[in-house]
């Protein structure tokens, strides 16, 4: 059974477990319809009714599977903004990778934050999917760590163009629940809160068992505004699932450095030791922190779904988690399962 965490001000519980979708874009390696389909129809029957998507996710592919998945089913969607995807010359040959996305759909993402690209983006993302409405809107990969020297530009598109505008009156019309952004990043998150409320901020990879700087300024803030933090990444691309890190693993969707695989073997032996799986524990100590209210983990393949689950609900003994502090690979202010969080939850 997963529970339901309630989005503080504003009519919305979340599943404290959902699926993202970039995998269904066919993220570092292609998936068929079926296995896509598969997938969707696995996680909606353990519970897993929040799922998260973009545009950006194989270039309106994964919106186009979740769309045929969902068709008739109750399930909450967030979707993003901030990119729009431009048809590319048919007649231009397409390289088998794009963005680390395979047999992607025949477009290219132009960046456009402001007033107009957020509404176009909603409009286009709500015919891929074929539906009337999504819950949440997302402002995705704003700040420095994606857009570099041009990040005050894109800052001021949000800002000042109008961007955070049309969300809020989206928001205020009814068509959609929620907003925020979805980021890798902390701080244009706390730049975006000294500017205005957000409902939620979707953090993909920055609060992990590998790394808990999100501890410092961030997740306090959130606590205290209200605003709700989806964890993202729960598994930093790859190298926190499974037993333990594997040759192949990603980290922050790349090559891991030498460091953080060494940080990562050494969480995996901790729980080798206590005989709970390296998935288990990176999976439910970021549902620990109070200010999440999901954990939304990319899933392809109903076996990773079942597996998920399972992550979810396996019993994980309060001695791993004083000896991951101990050796000092967890922080000593990082709340773990079993600790009184005093998070607003209710049994689904």
């Amino acid at each position: 059974m997963i529970a339901l965490r309630r989005l503080a001000g504003r009519d919305l519980q979340l599943p404290e477990l959902g699926f993202g979708t970039a995998p269904l874009g066919n993220l570092f390696r292609a998936i068929s319809d079926a296995d896509a389909a598969a997938t969707i129809a696995a996680a909606l029957a353990a519970g897993m009714r929040f799922a998260d998507t973009a545009p950006y996710y194989g270039f309106g592919l994964a919106e186009k599977r979740l769309g045929a998945g969902l068709r008739g089913e109750r399930a909450i969607v967030s979707t993003k903004v901030g990119r729009l995807l431009e048809p590319i010359d048919p007649a231009a040959p397409l390289p088998e990778e794009r963005h680390g996305f395979r047999s992607s759909e025949p477009y290219a993402p132009v960046y456009d934050y402001s007033h107009d690209g957020v509404l176009r983006s909603h409009e286009a993302s709500l015919a891929r999917l074929g539906v009337d409405r999504v819950d949440i809107l997302l402002v995705h990969d704003i700040g420095r760590l994606t857009h570099g020297a041009r990040h005050a530009e894109m800052l001021a598109q949000l800002v000042e163009g109008g961007g955070l505008r049309a969300l809020e009156r989206l928001r205020d019309e009814g068509a959609i629940a929620a907003f925020g952004i979805g980021v890798n990043e902390c701080d244009v998150a706390l730049e975006l809160l000294d500017r205005g409320p957000l409902d939620l901020i979707l953090l993909a990879g920055r609060y992990t068992l590998l790394e808990q700087g999100a501890l410092d300024a961030l997740l306090p803030r959130c606590r205290a505004l209200g605003t709700g933090v989806i964890v993202g990444g729960p598994y930093n691309s790859g190298i926190l699932a499974g037993q333990g890190p594997r040759a192949d693993a990603h980290y922050d969707y790349g090559v891991v450095p030498a460091p953080v695989l060494d940080k990562a073997r050494q969480i995996a032996a901790v729980c080798a030791r206590h005989q709970v799986a390296l998935g288990a524990a990176a999976l439910q100590f970021a549902l620990a922190h109070p200010a999440v209210v999901s954990v939304v983990p990319g899933l392809a393949g109903a076996a990773e779904v079942a597996e998920t689950a399972a992550r979810y609900s396996a019993v994980i003994p309060a001695a791993l988690w004083e000896e991951l502090r101990h050796a000092r690979l967890l922080r000593a202010d990082a709340p773990v399962p079993g600790e009184d969080c005093k998070s607003e939850i209710r049994t689904a």
